[in-house]
């Protein structure tokens, strides 16, 4: 069983979740309040998890929406604050854990909320936080090791909010949680991690440990998702993608890019109630096409890394595994329409994720970017 420092502790291996009560006492916290949503509660994953705590917990908050909103983590912080606790466990998938960081915020910063948000400069306001130990149940979004957590605020604003103090104090990540994830999301978590890896890979910022980090991520998830997504029990493959996700979240301390920029900002549309890694997948061969020649060397270095022919079109490679996994063609097939555009392109533009693309993207190159994944 592996322990690791880089960003957070982390204990890793199938088993891992007994080690619960151990970590917590290590984090000094007495009454935990988990977070989790309604999925998990219904599944028996989160009474797996009551039973390696061996004790009641403080207090629990189990309504986390597909999208963390303001209003969620509003009900959440006053449930914590009844409860009398004094730590956070997130158990969940990103949802979770990013509603459980909002929350932290919440029971920890004076309002409003909105200003502690990244697009108006707010990390310098943001403090420590409760102690958060994150247990992610799925293999994609890594927040168990993120700075970072997106939110949608009351205003309608898909806000971003980073700070090294929204890095949860330790991460348990148990592959034997995400055993049985079916096929659909089990891909698409799967390729938003490889998002992370590769728009880590291709960020100009200069990090070489990180983007060692994402180039072996991106390598890994790259020879076991499908074999993930086609058999939910294979464990082998569960702890290569479980792994993947954890480094795609190490490696993108370096940056994002704009596959991540446009995925927020149309994950912010809440009629279309939009899966992020979907979108994440789907944006991601469109940018690569638009990069091209501009990060000619980091995309040599991917290519060997994913098995692929020197001179092999690395976009393309992301379209055809897509396919192969189930993943949509396109925007349009999930919902998407030529009239989302416009306000989405707003939004993507002032994303924190926009400022390390590989290349500059302002508007003109979104509304390109959105037109070539429509």
């Amino acid at each position: 069983m592996a322990l690791m420092n880089y960003l957070t502790q982390c204990t890793f291996d199938y088993g891992a979740l007994e080690q619960t009560p151990k970590v917590l006492q290590r984090l000094g916290v007495t009454r935990p309040f988990i977070v989790t949503d309604p999925g998990l509660k219904a599944n028996g994953l989160l009474a797996a998890l009551l039973a390696a705590l061996g004790a009641e917990p403080a207090g629990m908050f189990t309504e986390t929406p597909p999208n963390p909103t303001e209003s969620a983590s509003a009900k959440a912080a006053d449930a914590y604050r009844a409860a009398g606790a004094n730590g956070i466990v997130a158990f969940g998938g990103g949802s979770s854990m990013d509603l459980a960081k909002a929350m932290g915020l919440m029971v920890s910063h004076e309002g409003p909320f909105e200003r502690l948000g990244g697009s108006v400069k707010g990390m310098k306001h943001i403090g420590a936080i409760p102690p958060l130990l994150a247990i992610p149940t799925t293999a994609g979004t890594g927040s168990e090791v993120s700075p970072g957590a997106v939110v949608i605020l009351d205003n309608g604003r898909k806000e971003t909010f980073v700070s090294p103090f929204l890095v949860p104090k330790a991460a348990i990540c148990d592959p034997e949680l995400t055993l049985g994830l079916p096929p659909q999301l089990t891909a698409a978590t799967g390729m938003d991690a490889m998002t992370h890896c590769i728009e880590a890979v291709l960020t100009p910022v200069v990090h070489p440990p990180a983007e060692a980090i994402g180039v072996d991520g991106a390598e890994r998830i790259g020879t076991w998702i499908e074999r993930a997504v086609k058999d939910g029990s294979d464990r082998d493959a569960r702890w290569h993608m479980m792994m993947g996700s954890f480094e795609g979240a190490l490696a993108f301390s370096k940056g994002l890019g704009a596959v991540h920029g446009l995925s927020h900002a149309l994950g912010r549309i809440h009629d279309l109630k939009l899966h992020h890694g979907t979108l994440n997948a789907v944006i991601l061969p469109h940018s690569l096409a638009m990069i091209g020649n501009n990060a000619a060397d980091k995309f040599a270095r991917l290519r060997r890394a994913l098995g692929l022919a020197p001179n092999a079109d690395l976009a393309q490679y992301i379209a055809d595994l897509n396919a192969r996994i189930g993943l949509p063609t396109g925007l349009a097939a999930m919902g998407v329409k030529e009239e989302h555009g416009e306000g989405a392109i707003d939004y993507a533009v002032s994303d924190l994720a926009t400022l390390t693309n590989a290349v500059p993207f302002e508007g003109d190159q979104y509304r390109e970017l959105f037109r070539r994944a429509l």
